[in-house]
């Protein structure tokens, strides 16, 4: 396993981390009972990794609570990093519908001393502010607030991550001016290009760290998916269209010579590709098995793709049609 630094920070991170929604909620068309995702967790530190990506809306805690049992007698040897920003006390997550956000004093202050006793530890690696709009990252009170935390010990430092969907694009770009931030969280693979590209060249001027998720493309890129799969409505995928699923495998064939001629598989090639850019800190692939978590992790070994490669895969990026990417409305 190869590490990169965190940012600004000293801290240290696995190239491949553990996002840890999908120990705690079904959106990836399987149910993790609490003894497979305790042993996904303990298989993933022994494999190297180190970096684990969480939040307390997933599960209502259950996830944070999760990584607080198993890592709780060994906790300076890993790296914790949760996310807060919504009000999930007194409504029902049901599917993927969006829950009202508060990112207040008295709720962030709750929030963190909630996710500190659930994770069984004094301390964060680091803090998130999950899906913030643009409202909210040039509301200076939420930042001084965070700032206030290192201060004291809470959190060594945080992060902003954007979402819900891709894009965001502006919340990112002003978010990696704030002065404490290490990390912005985007949703980046070889086929959505967009926002990252642009986020990853400001993180390499602003000494922060981009952390990906949907790496494999809601499957696309594992070699799992074909235009046939159908997905639960309960799944994370589901809200991906029939025509975005034919376009996706299409693109796949394009890069696929590229790939072949460095005798990796679809999924090495397109984790590898996100690796080798300036900029990157950790990749969090989506996992649902031991068996996921070692074939992940085997990924990291320390080889890269060429600059003559990357170029190619850049060039065929841009023949490729622009999508649309959420963004807050004054930000248009």
């Amino acid at each position: 396993m190869k590490y990169n630094k965190l940012g600004k920070t000293d801290i240290e991170i696995s190239e491949i981390g553990f996002g840890a929604w999908a120990i705690a909620l079904d959106w990836w068309g399987k149910k993790i009972d609490e003894d497979e995702a305790k042993r996904m967790l303990k298989k993933a530190y022994d494999v190297g990794i180190n970096f684990f990506e969480t939040g307390d809306l997933y599960g209502k805690g259950l996830s944070e609570k999760l990584i607080g049992e198993v890592f709780k007698d060994m906790r300076d040897e890993i790296v914790i990093s949760t996310k807060y920003g919504y009000d999930f006390s007194n409504v029902e997550q049901i599917g993927h519908k969006e829950l009202p956000q508060r990112f207040d004093e008295d709720y962030t202050r709750m929030a963190l001393r909630n996710s500190l006793e659930r994770l069984q530890t004094d301390h964060l690696d680091m803090y998130g502010v999950h899906n913030p709009k643009l409202k909210d990252v040039r509301n200076n009170s939420i930042f001084n607030l965070l700032d206030s935390f290192i201060e004291d010990g809470s959190i060594k430092t945080y992060q902003i991550a954007l979402g819900p969907a891709i894009g965001w694009t502006q919340e990112g770009l002003e978010a990696m001016d704030k002065s404490n931030i290490s990390a912005v969280q985007t949703v980046y693979n070889i086929l959505e290009q967009t926002p990252g590209n642009e986020l990853m060249q400001k993180a390499v001027e602003k000494d922060v760290g981009i952390l990906v998720r949907v790496p494999e493309a809601s499957g696309i890129l594992t070699g799992k998916v074909n235009a046939d799969t159908k997905f639960d409505d309960n799944d994370h995928r589901s809200v991906r269209k029939r025509e975005w699923l034919k376009s996706a495998l299409e693109k796949v064939e394009q890069f696929k010579p590229i790939a072949d001629r460095n005798g990796l598989s679809i999924t090495e090639f397109a984790m590898k590709f996100m690796m080798t850019k300036k900029g990157f800190a950790t990749v969090l692939p989506t996992m649902i098995s031991e068996e996921e978590v070692v074939s992940y992790a085997e990924i990291s070994d320390g080889k890269y793709i060429s600059d003559s490669d990357m170029k190619e895969i850049d060039e065929l990026y841009k023949t490729w049609p622009s999508y649309e990417l959420k963004a807050t409305p004054q930000a248009n």
